[in-house]
């Protein structure tokens, strides 16, 4: 058995798509399958039921990942381990956020804690809240930046910052001219939107129903730069945080009076899992940048 074995399993079963995981993996769907062939003829079970390409864990499968996963914590902790015998602030943190996160405050943060502490890296998982919430709890992520969730399965979540909502629309569109406007006015328009799993498409749906109406989604897609650009072309509006890259020729940033649109966002950690030491000194220094940020912001009003 080797090692790579492990990791192509370990891909499989996230995906439970060959195609997928092969691509993620950068080898060839047919490379991957025989991988995994050979695993389970050395293991003597089959660890998915196959339906072609797409694959699920059964219970043999299900079994054996958790102990693979733990495997791999544990090399992954016993590096930390000895980088930190060697230098205390080196190491790495893995950190999850959001697809609509990202665009320049976590790149700002990264680089600000790395003049302090250049031998840390970082390992980022951009993905939707709930996949980031089971990472968290697999211990794949250290630490996570998203929005509360109903469900926080043991890790603990500090608010750092709320962050304002905005309707995008055309700037052929009939309100375009606004400085304010109410939800209720969209109420007929197409919307551009996430997809279902996604927490902005959640927040969106939340705040149509708080103003009297189901939104018509049209198109759904991945990121924030997406929505723009559908937006720009006409053929919907879109309830987006701020977002630095639209062109103003072609789309309007209008502010929602009513309801209030806004979403708070958060750094979640296991409550009894130790953290390696840099992940306690990035931890420790995004909750301080954000406390001084918002008292700072708090003074300026």
């Amino acid at each position: 058995m080797e090692w790579q074995q492990l990791e192509h399993f370990r891909e499989v079963a996230r995906t439970e798509h060959f195609t997928k995981a092969a691509k993620r993996l950068n080898m060839t769907q047919p490379a991957l399958s025989r991988s995994i062939g050979r695993l389970e003829e050395e293991l003597g079970v089959r660890l998915f039921d196959r339906s072609g390409r797409t694959v699920q864990l059964n219970k043999f499968g299900k079994m054996f990942l958790s102990r693979v996963d733990r495997a791999f914590r544990e090399i992954d902790q016993g590096i930390q381990e000895l980088r930190q015998m060697n230098d205390p602030y080196a190491g790495s943190v893995s950190l999850g956020f959001l697809l609509t996160f990202g665009f320049s405050t976590l790149p700002d943060i990264i680089s600000k804690f790395n003049r302090i502490y250049p031998n840390v890296e970082f390992k980022l998982h951009q993905n939707t809240a709930p996949v980031l919430a089971d990472q968290l709890a697999r211990g794949e992520v250290d630490l996570c930046l998203l929005h509360p969730l109903e469900d926080q399965r043991g890790w603990v979540w500090n608010k750092l910052f709320e962050e304002e909502l905005f309707i995008y629309v055309p700037v052929s569109h009939r309100l375009a001219d606004q400085s304010a406007v109410r939800l209720a006015m969209f109420a007929g328009d197409p919307f551009i939107g996430f997809k279902k799993n996604y927490g902005m498409r959640v927040i969106t749906d939340r705040l149509c129903r708080e103003a009297g109406f189901a939104p018509q989604i049209k198109f759904e897609g991945d990121d924030v730069a997406t929505a723009a650009g559908l937006v720009s072309a006409g053929l919907g509006v879109a309830l987006l945080p701020d977002f630095a890259g639209i062109d103003p020729g072609k789309v309007k940033k209008l502010r929602v009076t009513e309801p209030v649109c806004r979403r708070e966002l958060g750094l979640a950690w296991m409550k009894d899992r130790t953290l390696s030491r840099a992940a306690e000194l990035f931890r420790t220094f995004i909750l301080d940048y954000f406390s001084k940020t918002s008292r700072y912001s708090r003074n300026m009003l």
